[in-house]
């Protein structure tokens, strides 16, 4: 039965971007699929565990290296690297190709700076203890390693690969393909709804005053009760809350966690936190910047919406949390 397997494209984006595309011309022309970071050319933390998604379901993981390190989460790791190592952890096989000659290559396109040069350096060091490593020098020399390369890969390790849809025997074949289709789109609106989502709370942060961190907690400010007064500070719920969402909590789990702080820090003891305050808090939060609340895929492969911290949110977790040196 003919399968096309599906290739992600792994590398450092606008320094690379005539390299790239020559490559996913020829993966489409050995009848593969490609796949990469197009539609996020620009890479955070949450977009990271989107692609990591998509990593899983490719057959095979092909990494271009030229001189630029990338763009880096806050430990200063670049997500190219990131990619790389969550692909080896997975299994999944590797094919690199790695620019022969680096300090060719023009200013505008390598890293200047002492620390990036020696970051990309060691990424180097790291890939070439792996196999199937190539070397090139110019994108037309990239492409026909790749085009030799490929081939020879899917034979050594076969894989799963995706069979087209009129030549599948069984119904379960059937529904990977569509599921494939299926998550694609979802990345795309993931995008829409992110990028907007953005817009949108940045719009409404600069037209209103919201409560301070160091505000005190007060709920239920409509007109038909009287407002509760929780007692406490904001900064103090959050210092509860904040490391709890590391795990990525549904709905359902971040608003029973925020019902018993509420419990826990109020003096009002007359009044009990309910569904309409846990929604406070979380649009409060959110407001503020400090967290994330989205639509993402689950386990079972339907839809949910998960809270998580944004990077304002970690960073603040991690000033506020964390263990300071004591200075004697």
């Amino acid at each position: 039965m003919d399968k096309r397997y599906q290739i992600f494209i792994s590398s450092t984006f606008s320094d690379l971007k005539e390299e790239r595309n020559k490559v996913m011309q020829t993966i489409m022309s050995l009848d593969c699929i490609p796949a990469g970071m197009e539609l996020f050319p620009a890479m955070d933390e949450e977009q990271f565990e989107f692609i990591k998604r998509i990593i899983d379901d490719c057959d095979y993981y092909l990494l271009i290296v030229g001189a630029r390190y990338g763009s880096m989460d806050e430990n200063g790791v670049s997500y190219t690297e990131k990619e790389y190592d969550y692909a080896k952890e997975k299994g999944i096989p590797v094919m690199a190709f790695l620019h022969k000659d680096i300090s060719s290559i023009p200013l505008g396109k390598a890293d200047t700076d002492t620390e990036l040069r020696k970051k990309v350096d060691n990424f180097r060091q790291k890939v070439e203890t792996g196999k199937l490593v190539k070397y090139w020098t110019n994108a037309d020399e990239l492409n026909a390693q790749v085009a030799i390369s490929l081939p020879k890969t899917i034979k050594m390790f076969p894989r799963i690969g995706w069979v087209r849809a009129n030549l599948q025997s069984n119904a379960e074949s059937l529904q990977e393909m569509n599921e494939l289709r299926k998550e694609l789109a979802e990345l795309r609106l993931y995008k829409e709804m992110t990028e907007s989502a953005k817009k949108e709370e940045s719009n409404y942060i600069t037209k209103n005053e919201l409560a301070s961190l160091d505000d005190e907690i007060v709920l239920r400010q409509d007109t038909s009760n009287a407002p509760w007064i929780v007692g406490s500070s904001w900064k103090s719920l959050f210092v509860r809350l904040a490391p709890e969402l590391m795990q990525f909590p549904s709905d359902f789990l971040a608003k029973r966690k925020v019902n018993e702080i509420l419990r826990n820090i109020k003096t009002d003891r007359d009044k009990i936190p309910n569904e309409h305050d846990e929604d406070t808090v979380k649009v409060h939060l959110m407001a503020l910047g400090l967290i994330s609340v989205e639509y993402t895929k689950t386990t079972k492969g339907g839809m949910g919406l998960f809270w998580s911290l944004t990077k304002k949110g970690k960073q603040l977790m991690f000033d506020l949390v964390s263990v300071k040196k004591i200075v004697k």
